[in-house]
């Protein structure tokens, strides 16, 4: 079986959509924690993080599954035409 490469096209997005969601979760973070008049920069990284990893692994599946039913549905298409 011959080994096939990662699609870009799913990587990208995920990755820049998971920065986001990192970069939100912690200003969301931080913000709700300075209301108390002291910061808690380690709690908004953990936050961060975790925002990061749910995000990317939430739209590469969603990648995933968009790409794999565009492939059935092509595989189809040219079956019937």
């Amino acid at each position: 079986m011959r080994r096939r490469w990662p699609n870009p096209w799913i990587a990208l997005p995920a990755l820049a959509f998971g920065a986001l969601g990192g970069v939100l979760g912690w200003v969301v973070t931080d913000a709700a924690c300075r209301q108390g008049g002291e910061s808690c920069a380690g709690w908004a990284t953990v936050v961060a993080v975790i925002s990061f990893t749910g995000v990317v692994v939430g739209v590469a599946l969603v990648m995933v599954l968009v790409y794999k039913s565009l492939a059935e549905w092509r595989e189809r298409s040219t079956e019937r035409g």
